[in-house]
């Protein structure tokens, strides 16, 4: 129920649909005071969530910084799904979120990690047989990596499954902690929390950095992509409160 959930409330704290439910209220109020509010505070919302200068500063004090400190001796990296996109013939392709999976095989490649642990299955509502684990081993496969070196999880659907599924199988293979934790630098912030709650011991090593590197006065006029970056920022602190109170 909770998955079903949490889904839901995706749509329900989109900006847009904010902005959706002020303009359909405004078509069927007969008060043309109301009305006129309505519209405006539409069109503020519109723009307050299209410029890219609110979102940049925001995800400046969110996001997690680089770990440039790492050292060697680490005994996993965990490396959390949601890099993987299914495609139309059932198969997998890397998406935007890639970076997640270089740094962690970088983190491997250079000794600094003795294993990685990959975790993410399918997060749809509806899923299909498709299984993210499956098409990652089968990737690392290729690059070379023994199956030795890998622990693989194909069913985690969200971060909380990804948290109790690492435990179950870094506790099997005998790893001592503090692990390392790959995933995108918005998500770091909230994996860390859910991970720590299980008993987890996990050294940040953020990717995948999506907003908040550079500000510039063209990032005050409105545009599609600050829509679609909020919404992930605000899916993230939500998740992160809801964490909290758990």
């Amino acid at each position: 129920m909770y998955f079903i959930l949490s889904k839901l409330l995706l749509v329900i704290i989109q900006p847009f649909t904010w902005v959706g439910v002020l303009l359909l209220l405004a078509v069927f109020t007969k008060q043309p005071k109301k009305k006129q509010r309505l519209l405006v505070t539409a069109c503020i919302v519109l723009y307050l969530f299209s410029n890219s200068l609110l979102i940049n500063l925001y995800a400046r004090m969110w996001d997690y910084p680089p770990n440039t400190s790492v050292k060697r001796g680490f005994s996993a990296v965990i490396l959390l799904g949601g890099f993987i996109s299914e495609d139309e013939d059932g198969g997998g392709h890397f998406n935007m979120a890639a970076d997640r999976y270089i740094q962690a095989t970088k983190l491997l490649n250079n000794h600094t990690a003795s294993h990685l642990l990959f975790t993410g299955g399918n997060g749809s509502l509806n899923p299909s047989e498709f299984r993210e684990g499956k098409f990652v081993r089968n990737e690392l496969r290729r690059a070379g990596f023994a199956d030795s070196l890998l622990l693989i999880d194909s069913l985690a659907r969200n971060t909380f499954e990804n948290a109790e599924n690492s435990k179950v199988l870094l506790q099997k293979a005998n790893l001592k902690p503090p692990y390392l934790l790959v995933t995108s630098a918005f998500h770091m912030r909230r994996a860390v929390l859910i991970y720590k709650k299980q008993g987890i011991n996990v050294v940040p090593y953020p990717s995948h950095y999506i907003a908040g590197k550079h500000i510039y006065i063209s990032d005050l006029l409105p545009g599609t992509d600050a829509f679609s970056t909020w919404n992930t920022y605000l899916k993230e602190l939500v998740g992160y409160i809801v964490t909290c109170l758990k």
